[in-house]
């Protein structure tokens, strides 16, 4: 019996073994015979556990979670800079304010950077606080004092008295790629650090949160799961290392629903450099008036190509225009990183700091140039663009600081600083009004506020505001 048993599996071996080889011959012909033939045909060997090979974040994850901490912040009034970002931002707008009991307390998450105490979060956590308490993931508390603070990047520097903490070492945000896996690290319930995990969704989001001009937004979006309380966590990829803070996520409920955007580490760490050295940031700044170019405008350009940022106009006296930029260039790289948007440019220029030599290669009428930039401080932009005055009709212009542009939550605008008799005053405009457009065109660069208002005839349509905010129009015959 056993023979025949024998017999029988060697005949049905031998079956499927012929049948193999029919098959593989047979398919070796259909291809010689198909359209395709002679175009190489890429031989894969199937890996079993290749289908179940996922990444590792045990060992990111044990690096992360005892240098991110829990923070406790007190306040004795309402805070118009603490609207949790977590809570109430949504996608597309501006955080609504939520009305609080005095004293109250917030929570938010902090990332250790240095091993002797240094903590980086949000602005939004701390600003305005008069108590900052700080919980380690082993459950130690410390008091915290405030280093310095920073609006425009919603980043602050705090400090506790401790040495040898464990802390996360910098990554690179200008390396990270599209796809690649992530960590979201919180500690948002004073309990334990928490973990989640996802990819990078997009890089350089601008989503108009932070609410002025002078806002560095240039946002790393990620689907890791983030709550309220983690703004300040840290965004780690998966050996470990800090490439982001953790700010805000989009919602309208203010639970996780998809979104979470984190400011790069590169920007966090010149701030947090700037914070240890100078106690405020030592910001850089191009001097240009700048717009995207988006198919529209580039077909009224007439561009062939879609890359860069469009210059406007240059602030005389300022970095691009010693430089040697003009206005109508075409910035296309700094520093052999391209840029094709506001916050990309934004993210650029914020990491420099003043003093600094940087590559810029223009398009100019079709040919490209190489030009090299030193970096001035932001207290000559402030010089160079109170000197930067304008007389027509007997009003003299001055551009709005970014401190003003800020408080009245427009992007652009001229205010009239002084007034003599002319065309603007017969028509009843009062000295501080702010002209924002003309004919409906933004005023945006001195060259608009030129072309608008100089040599044009017939009636013009001027809206603007008054420092107090009230809106105006007037039609003016020039």
């Amino acid at each position: 019996m056993k023979r025949i048993a024998g017999i029988f599996f060697i005949a049905l071996l031998g079956g499927a073994v012929s049948l193999g080889l029919y098959k593989a011959f047979e398919k070796r012909q259909y291809f010689r015979n198909s359209p395709a033939a002679g175009i190489p045909i890429k031989q894969v060997s199937f890996n079993p556990s290749a289908a179940f090979n996922q990444p590792d974040f045990e060992a990111a994850a044990a690096i992360s979670i005892h240098a991110v901490v829990h923070i406790k912040s007190e306040f004795q009034k309402k805070s118009m800079v603490y609207d949790d970002f977590f809570e109430f931002f949504n996608f597309g707008g501006r955080p609504q304010p939520r009305e609080y009991t005095t004293p109250y307390s917030a929570m938010g998450s902090g990332v250790i950077v240095s091993q002797d105490g240094y903590i980086v979060t949000n602005n939004h956590v701390v600003q305005e606080a008069t108590a900052v308490t700080v919980t380690m993931n082993d459950k130690r508390v410390f008091q915290a004092t405030i280093v310095a603070t920073d609006p425009s990047t919603d980043l602050a520097l705090i400090k506790i008295e401790e040495q040898a903490l464990p802390f996360l070492t910098y990554g690179n945000s200008d390396e990270v790629r599209i796809g690649e896996w992530v960590l979201a690290v919180g500690n948002p319930f004073n309990l334990t650090s928490t973990v989640t995990a996802g990819i990078v969704s997009a890089k350089a989001r601008n989503i108009n949160i932070l609410g002025s001009q002078g806002a560095i937004e240039s946002f790393i979006q990620t689907d890791a799961a983030v709550n309220s309380g983690n703004s300040g966590g840290a965004l780690v990829n998966t050996r470990g290392e800090l490439i982001g803070i953790n700010a805000a996520i989009a919602s309208g409920t203010g639970y996780y629903t998809g979104y979470s955007f984190a400011i790069p580490v590169n920007i966090v760490k010149k701030v947090v450099a700037d914070f240890m050295k100078f106690g405020k940031i030592q910001r850089a700044y191009l001097g240009v008036y700048y717009r995207e170019i988006d198919d529209h405008f580039a077909k009224e350009k007439g561009f062939s190509d879609l890359r860069g940022i469009y210059v406007d106009d240059v602030i005389e006296g300022g970095s691009a225009a010693i430089g040697g930029v003009k206005a109508g260039d075409v910035i296309i790289r700094i520093d052999n990183t391209p840029v094709n948007g506001k916050a990309e440019l934004t993210e650029l220029v914020a990491q420099r700091n003043p003093g600094d030599r940087v590559t810029v290669i223009v398009n100019r009428d079709g040919k490209e140039y190489e030009l090299i930039l030193t970096m001035q401080s932001e207290d000559s932009k402030e010089l160079a663009e109170k000197s930067n005055k304008i007389i027509i009709h007997g009003a003299t212009f001055e551009a709005l600081s970014a401190a003003e542009k800020a408080k009245l939550n427009v992007d652009y605008g001229f205010k009239i600083t002084s007034l003599a008799n002319g065309k603007l005053k017969n028509a009843g405009i009062s000295a501080g009004f702010i002209l924002l457009s003309v004919d409906r065109k933004p005023l945006r660069t001195t060259r608009d506020l030129n072309e608008t208002l100089t040599n044009r005839q017939g009636g013009v349509l001027i809206e603007g505001l008054y420092p107090n905010g009230l809106r105006a129009y007037y039609g003016i015959g020039l």
